[in-house]
């Protein structure tokens, strides 16, 4: 598995609606279903790498948004990827900063382009597009990237949920493009390298090859399903998202944002 870093995904069990499987990823294989520890900001609060490990944790989830304010992926990416800033070598899932600039209201401002904000830790003026979230995660060298999306409020009508929802498919065509352009520009430039010619374009992301991380090419994009709570906006994003490529997996994205569990619960 190290050496061919593939993405796989396998039903290993069956119980009813229930079932047991195993996805593999760059950095190793998570068992699922799987609780996901939340580092943020590169770090598990309380549990250091090997009190996860420990605890049986295989995947831990890192913010975009967060990191990308502080301290920057670019020193991230100077100190060998998120993995080694992080000391983790197992699979890590970076989330797109959706959330966390929803969760910013009053300090924002959404439109088709992506989303300005002002950061939280010095006030400065920021923007957030599809192609920097797909940049800044390329940057970091996760396992599992997500596509930028627009999360609404859990009551949210039916024409702001279906505005999000629209949005958020076009962000993902852009996430999309701008991930296949960062993975061909690193392949072509590794291409080079090993037909021993000289590499004069500079490389899409500050990657070390002395780094154990595997490139960071090897990284997959899953999109986030929005739609609010209206399943039939969900089942139209849903079909709308499987024409728009083949993913190795995908995220139901806009719940626990107020809206009641029998509501959430409906959804899933």
């Amino acid at each position: 598995m190290n050496g061919t870093w593939m993405f796989e995904f396998k039903i290993e069990a069956h119980s009813g609606l229930a079932r047991a499987s195993t996805l593999s990823l760059p950095h190793g294989v998570v068992e699922t279903p799987v609780f996901m520890p939340v580092g943020t900001q590169g770090t598990v609060r309380a549990l250091s790498p090997n009190d996860l490990k420990a605890a049986g944790a295989s995947l831990v989830l890192a913010n975009t948004y967060h990191l990308h304010v502080r301290p920057g992926e670019q020193v991230i990416a100077k100190l060998g990827g998120l993995h080694r800033f992080m000391a983790w070598d197992r699979p890590l899932l970076t989330d797109s900063g959706g959330f966390q600039v929803f969760s910013l209201e009053g300090f924002r401002r959404v439109s088709d382009d992506g989303v300005e904000f002002q950061s939280h830790v010095d006030g400065s003026r920021r923007t957030l597009t599809p192609e920097r979230a797909t940049e800044i995660q390329w940057t970091l060298g996760s396992d599992i990237a997500m596509a930028f999306d627009h999360v609404v409020p859990g009551g949210a009508d039916e024409p702001t949920a279906r505005d999000a929802m629209e949005r958020t498919l076009r962000w993902l065509e852009r996430c999309v493009k701008r991930h296949e352009e960062l993975r061909r520009t690193e392949e072509r430039r590794r291409g080079r390298r090993r037909n021993g010619g000289e590499d004069t374009s500079p490389p899409p992301t500050p990657y070390h090859p002395s780094s154990s991380n595997p490139p960071p090419h090897h990284q997959t994009l899953w999109p986030i399903l929005q739609g609010g709570a209206h399943l039939e906006l969900r089942l139209e994003g849903l079909r709308r998202m499987l024409e728009l490529g083949s993913w190795t997996g995908l995220a139901v994205g806009g719940l626990s944002v107020g809206e009641p569990k029998p509501v959430m619960y409906g959804m899933l």
